[in-house]
């Protein structure tokens, strides 16, 4: 008689609830845990990693994309189960739909390549029942009984070999739409993989492995980055940290030993199936086939969870058939279960903004220059400059040679007026790494304040040889030919920053005004309509054109831009103040009178306007005292 197969439901028949509650209970817990997220912002390297993503980037959201898929995809393989168990052929139907989705999340995501893996996993040790043990026997003894000990069984070979290449063709889809190069990566980002010593490298990889499983255990101390000194290196066996190590491989040399060699098959299939998911999906992160830029990232062990679950539960299992008080282990694992639901609704609200996240980071990872860097950014980026400083001069201090701290520090120094010391830093970021474009264009910005115009112009053009399309140097470059009445040069840089950037209102507000103050209306207006073509509403452009055309005495299509101007920036004084001039030439009197009074209550300060508002009123006393005689 075959031996029936244990039960887990009967192992913790207090847990045991219909079919339906269990489906709500486990939806209401998922709510509660990011409900407080799903209106978050896109924070850190959401830009480069979701919106600008080539391959997802026209849905938006490559995890979430990576997950449905996944999900759909091993819905597929649980169907085919199904339809097998009822009696039914192996439906190659919906395997062939569990390949298809699961491309799809690998075009997605890196990560999507294990959804397949485990796809197989799941058919050959739940569908199939296979005996790892056992086919790995017979593989080294070339056993010819390989069907009996379930490879061929039902397909099964067919099929792993159907998901095996559909993850190639899509592999080598992704590589042609994503490019051949890989992806480059500094110390910082990975210092164990810089390691020159086999052994350090060796002894860290298995350090960072370590600190991922105690994540799954406990995920208390959670960071946005774990780079740039966060988790120093271990460099010597003196190293007490080695004993996480050790820890940690005792454990899955235990679990491996029990999946192999245990004489409960039920047992053997469980461990197995848990370490599958548990292992195949960290692979792409463990540095082991490629080096990978970070060193522990808390979406690497999304995917291993599920084996953690699958483990956890199994061994919660085992405690439940030899406890005696199971009363007491229910509640141990509900304040678990309670404990991490808290911990993931407080995770889930500290990424709903990027402030939040990079605060949440200070007290986890103080030594990491990254986190300073990042709240500096944020501080920044709100107009808190003084903050930001400080934040920054600690990036600095932790890694001499961070040199986008030095840039965004000499950035504010520079608005602050503080150049000496802003030149300084960018001249050693730019020495550090000589083709930083941003940074050598900065320097060229202060050098420019410092009416050091032959340096900068040599900065300006070092810039434009890192970065061939930046219209921002461009815009810049002809800021300094203005200053030195290269007008010409000047002209064709702006034109340049246009050509790159059409959007770039300052480089056509620069051309309109240049063109304007050297006489040149009819070329000013030209390009005055032209970018207003280009930006329809930008009230800056308006008000330039504007300007040129009161020149040329095109006085009511000049009006119409100023107030088309004022309407979309009704508390701009020189706006006002203009549009007062107009009329003033004009001989709409009571108007110009108007706009003058309403630009000096704006800018009781703005050049021009009183005395022009005076002249208005003493021409606007003669002409009643005229009436009156």
């Amino acid at each position: 008689m075959a031996q029936t197969e244990p039960n887990l439901d009967h192992d913790v028949s207090w847990f045991l609830l219909p079919s339906y509650w269990a489906k709500m209970v486990v939806a209401l817990i998922s709510f509660l845990c990011f409900a407080n997220s799903y209106d978050g912002d896109f924070v850190f390297d959401d830009s480069e990693a979701i919106i600008n993503n080539k391959v997802a980037g026209i849905v938006g959201r490559a995890d979430l994309l990576c997950a449905l898929f996944f999900l759909l995809s091993f819905l597929g393989y649980c169907k085919a189960f199904r339809e097998n168990k009822e009696g039914h052929n192996f439906s190659i139907f919906w395997v062939l739909v569990s390949v298809i989705l699961g491309a799809v999340a690998m075009l997605c995501k890196e990560q999507g390549i294990t959804i397949l893996g485990l796809n197989a996993v799941f058919d050959a040790l739940v569908i199939n029942k296979l005996n790892v043990l056992e086919l790995i026997q017979k593989l080294l003894h070339k056993d010819k009984s390989l069907e009996n000990a379930g490879l061929l069984r039902k397909g099964l070979l067919f099929r792993i070999t159907l998901l095996m290449s559909g993850g190639a063709s899509i592999l080598y889809i992704r590589w042609r739409i994503m490019g051949t190069g890989p992806p480059a990566f500094t110390e910082v980002d990975n210092p164990a993989s810089f390691a020159d010593s086999l052994f350090v490298r060796a002894i860290n990889y298995n350090y960072y492995y370590s600190l991922n499983a105690w994540l799954l255990l406990c995920p208390w101390w959670l960071c946005f980055d774990w780079s740039m000194g966060c988790i120093p290196l271990i460099k010597s066996v003196s190293d007490w940290r080695i004993i996480a190590l050790a820890a940690l491989w005792f454990c899955l040399i235990g679990l491996i030993c029990q999946a192999l060699c245990s004489e409960d098959s039920h047992k053997r299939r469980i461990l197995t199936l848990g370490l599958g998911f548990l292992i195949i999906p960290f692979l792409p992160a463990s540095n082991l086939f490629f080096r990978v830029g970070f060193v522990i990232a808390e979406r690497v062990i999304y995917l291993p969870s599920i084996g953690y679950c699958i483990l956890f539960t199994y061994g919660f299992s085992l405690l439940s058939r030899q406890a005696k008080k199971k009363k007491i282990l229910a509640v141990a694992v509900l304040g678990i279960l309670l404990i991490n639901v808290m911990r993931c609704a407080l995770r889930s609200s500290q990424w709903r903004s990027e402030e939040q996240l990079f605060r949440s980071a200070l007290s986890v990872c103080p030594l990491n220059a990254k986190v300073h860097y990042n709240v500096g950014k944020n501080l920044a980026d709100k107009g808190n400059q003084s903050a930001a400083i400080k934040y920054y001069r600690e990036a600095v201090r932790l890694n001499p040679k961070y040199v986008h701290a030095m840039n965004n520090l000499g950035n504010i120094l520079k608005e602050r007026n503080e150049l000496q010391e802003a030149e300084e830093l960018l001249s050693l970021a730019v020495q550090i790494q000589p083709d930083f474009a941003a940074a050598w264009m900065n320097l060229g910005i202060v050098q420019n304040s410092l009416r050091r115009f032959e340096e900068a112009e040599q900065s300006y053009w070092t810039a434009i040889k890192h970065r061939k399309k930046y219209p921002d140097c461009y815009y810049n470059l002809g800021r300094l030919y203005a200053d030195l009445n290269r007008h010409i040069d000047a002209l064709n840089a702006w034109r340049n920053a246009t050509v790159l950037k059409p959007e770039h209102s300052l480089a056509w507000n620069n051309m309109i005004i240049l063109l304007d103050n050297t006489g040149n209306l009819a070329q000013a207006e030209a390009v005055g309509r032209e970018a207003l073509e280009l930006i329809p509403n930008d009230h800056s452009l308006m008000f330039s054109l504007a300007n040129v055309l009161g020149k040329s005495q095109k006085y009511k299509e000049s009006e119409a831009l100023f107030l088309k101007a004022i309407k979309a920036n009704p508390n701009a004084a020189s706006y006002h103040g203009n549009l007062a001039v107009l009329y003033h030439r004009w001989g709409n009197l009571d108007l110009a009178k108007k706009h003058y009074e309403v630009s000096l209550k704006l800018d009781p300060t703005a050049p021009g306007t009183k005395e022009n508002y005076n002249l208005l009123r003493r021409k606007l006393e003669q002409l009643q005292k005229k009436g009156g005689a």
